[in-house]
């Protein structure tokens, strides 16, 4: 099998991961899955599409990620192996889109208004 490279995104986290056929070696930015992700519910969250479709160990996973938060990164980088394993077999689908895994996280942060403190918070009024 040769390398699946796929991209996933959420607010402005950016994954770009590439599978191949392995020993479950699972490297984020060049550093272990559990080093990248010191949370136990983040290394859960990247790891979700290979735990439902029982493929830990399987595959080598290489994970380039860069911008967001934490968390952002680590729904980004659930995106695209899932959107891999689909590539790799169309039937991981019947598992994988039930459970929302290859539907995109479309919000994002709303902007802040002129003439406002946030984005919807205002200055304080004062009649008098």
């Amino acid at each position: 099998m040769e390398v699946v490279n796929t991209s996933g995104r959420r607010k402005t986290a950016v994954a770009r991961t590439y599978i191949k056929d392995g020993s479950g070696d699972f490297k984020v930015n060049e550093k272990n899955l559990d080093v990248y992700f010191p949370t136990l519910v983040n290394q859960h969250k990247a790891a979700q599409a290979l735990i439902v479709t029982d493929n830990v160990g399987k595959y080598d996973i290489k994970v380039n990620v860069d911008g967001g938060g934490v968390t952002g990164q680590a729904e980004a980088i659930r995106l695209s192996i899932a959107k891999a394993l689909c590539d790799i077999n169309p039937e991981f689908r019947l598992t994988l889109k039930p459970l929302g895994l290859l539907t995109r996280d479309s919000r994002m942060v709303e902007r802040k208004k002129p003439g406002q403190k946030k984005a919807r918070k205002k200055f304080q009024f004062s009649k008098r």
